[in-house]
């Protein structure tokens, strides 16, 4: 990739370099149309995470090594990658839009907007680094890492409690920390009848490691010995860039963008695919929504070429 590259206008601009956004990346690329990923990949949830349930990948593989495969892929294909963030989005008056990065201002016919989400953490000393080594933000993602293991769960809502039960059935022991849970009665009655155990009114203070989690400290003094620690308080997207060019979010939390089947957002020449699309969080669901964003932007930007040569 020469760096003049960077400097000319794209077909297609990409932001976020996940699974998302490099199977986008090769579809449009396929297509033949110019296209430029922005993002740093070890923000992508997938860098820290292992894989074991991918089709047709065997064994378990970590995120970081898949994650450099597919940018190998993209490049082949001709895609070019600026490893800065997108922090200005625009229309431009004249059509297409204007990327703004760190360093420059790009512009493109079309965007596809593969940001993932971020999740939110408990802001605790050493949390960071031990995401991966024992700490999670998704139950659906890495449960099956912790077969018959001790966990923990922290989190006040639905999604807390819905985790500790599905760990219920594949660790050895659950806890479920929460600060004052909000849920259903009927979600209540099967947390009462399972047999995770509960302590409410508390908070995590700290966590003890020694390369990987070891175990837990509670405001009030208590000490768990945990092997992993969920922590499920939801997860919010980069929201500011697409809600900028009024691309339409999920009407009851905001956190979410809406598309189609196509993968199109309600702003013609903006596609979104991946984890910013809502739950499940997965890989799988990434890739094929990557794939179906890059065949549709590739040919939305193929139509506005094939209509302004007959003009």
């Amino acid at each position: 990739m020469k760096d003049n590259n960077l400097n000319k206008d794209y077909d297609i601009i990409i932001l976020g370099c996940g699974p998302a956004g490099l199977q986008a990346a090769m579809h449009a690329a396929r297509k033949k149309c110019t296209v430029l990923v922005l993002g740093r990949p070890e923000r992508s949830s997938l860098y820290k995470a292992h894989i074991e349930n991918y089709c047709c990948v065997s064994g378990k593989r970590s995120g970081k090594e898949l994650l450099e495969i597919g940018m190998e892929q993209a490049r082949g294909f001709g895609v070019d990658f600026l490893h800065e963030d997108a922090v200005k989005t625009e229309s431009l008056e004249n059509g297409g839009f204007g990327v703004e990065t760190e360093s420059r201002h790009l512009t493109c016919l079309s965007l596809i907007i593969a940001t993932g989400v971020s999740r939110k953490g408990l802001g605790l000393k050493g949390e960071k680094d031990l995401v991966g080594k024992g700490i999670s933000y998704c139950v659906d993602c890495d449960a099956n890492f912790y077969r018959g293991a001790t966990v923990a769960v922290f989190g006040n809502g639905s999604a807390a409690v819905h985790g500790a039960l599905t760990l219920n059935d594949i660790a050895s022991k659950v806890y479920l920390i929460t600060t004052g849970l909000n849920i259903s009665p009927e979600l209540k009655n099967s947390l009462e009848k399972s047999s995770v155990e509960v302590f409410s009114g508390r908070k995590i203070k700290g966590l003890v490691s020694d390369k990987t989690l070891k175990a837990i400290t509670l405001d009030d003094g208590t000490t768990l010995e945990v092997d992993g620690l969920f922590i499920e308080l939801g997860a919010k997207g980069a929201m500011e860039l697409a809600a900028f060019l009024g691309v339409e979010l999920d009407p009851e939390r905001f956190t979410h963008i809406m598309t189609d089947k196509n993968q199109a957002t309600n702003i013609p020449g903006i596609f979104a695919a991946g984890d910013i699309c809502g739950l499940p969080y997965q890989m799988a669901k990434a890739v094929g929504e990557g794939c179906i964003a890059g065949i549709s932007a590739g040919s939305y930007c193929q139509k506005l070429k094939r209509e302004a040569a007959k003009n």
